[in-house]
């Protein structure tokens, strides 16, 4: 359970500076924040960051400190995604956020690109090695249609920088006129010359992949009530994200799939009702199940009622 996610924004002309606070408290964010010093105060942040967006720079934007990434369909925040719960790729393809300084500016009627330089994946402070992470976004968008994609590459292996993890996330919005929308999610990743470190035994592999792509389609029904199904399939071949497993002599990764089907209704502004079914499957025993430590199965099904609140501008 999430108890808040709180927003803080200011900005002022007309040479535009100002600073976004994000905070929260609950099991989101400290799943996000994991790798952050508990005794710091850094698991509570969300995003902390400075924006400048001079007045004369035709829309050019620079930030520094704490963001969420620009990969992904989904953000961090419920109310702000289709379904409740988070997908497969949001958890296990991308990173959750940078620290260091992101670009975005406009090309044309259509395109937006920046440049970013960060301290790799989910680090404030980087402690894995001394390199440093380039993404590059683009963004085309119409009105019907908006494609973006991002690319992340950089040394992320424990202290050498040698070997680079790349990401390629890719995402088609659909917004056809009418009540029916549709995204589809693609991410490939790469980890070069590295040892696998989540998986039961090291790997022999010089790298290890992963790749997966989600499709969910949102039907707004009428004004209160909406319905999204959601699927995705998700190949960790080296049990490199997810972690991996000995099947006779050798390791393996692991294949999973979810389908969702969430059902929302809005009882009134800044306040949604949300029933949601899930069933997860792989070809690996990871869920849990009973009562005693250590039985695993390869399937599950999960059903979930959520209310969320927010308050503050019309979305």
């Amino acid at each position: 359970m999430d108890l808040a996610f709180a927003k803080l924004a200011m900005s002022h002309s007309p040479d535009p500076v100002g600073f976004e606070l994000d905070f929260g408290f609950g099991r989101t964010i400290n799943v996000i924040n994991a790798a952050e010093p508990t005794t710091e105060g850094f698991q509570y942040i969300e995003q902390a960051y400075v924006e400048w967006k001079p007045a004369k720079a035709k829309g050019f934007e620079i930030d520094f400190g704490k963001f969420s990434t620009s990969a992904g369909a989904e953000v961090i925040e419920d109310y702000s995604n289709w379904n409740y719960s988070h997908s497969l790729l949001f958890a296990w393809a991308i990173p959750y956020y940078h620290f260091g300084v992101r670009t975005s500016f406009p090309v044309g009627k259509h395109f937006t690109g920046g440049v970013q330089v960060v301290n790799g994946w989910n680090d404030i402070t980087d402690t894995v090695n001394s390199g440093k992470t380039i993404g590059l976004t683009g963004a085309l968008a119409y009105a019907k249609a908006t494609f973006n994609i991002n690319y992340y590459t950089g040394p992320m292996n424990q202290g050498t920088n040698k070997g680079f993890r790349n990401l390629i996330d890719m995402t088609l919005l659909l917004t056809p006129p009418g009540k029916i929308n549709d995204y589809i999610n693609f991410d490939y990743g790469n980890n070069g010359n590295s040892l696998c470190p989540t998986c039961t035994v090291p790997s022999t592999k010089a790298s290890a992949s992963w790749y997966g792509i989600a499709d969910a389609l949102h039907l707004q029904i009428n004004g209160k009530w909406a319905l999204t199904p959601r699927i995705e399939w998700f190949d960790d071949p080296a049990g490199y994200t997810l972690g991996g497993f000995i099947v006779g002599p050798t390791l393996k990764g692991q294949q999973v799939k979810e389908v969702t089907m969430t059902l929302e209704y809005k009882l009134l502004e800044g306040l949604l009702w949300r029933l949601e079914w899930r069933r997860d499957w792989s070809n690996q025993p990871i869920f849990e199940r009973g009562p005693a430590f250590g039985q695993f199965i390869k399937s599950q099904n999960t059903a979930t009622i959520a209310v969320i609140a927010f308050f503050g501008p019309k979305r």
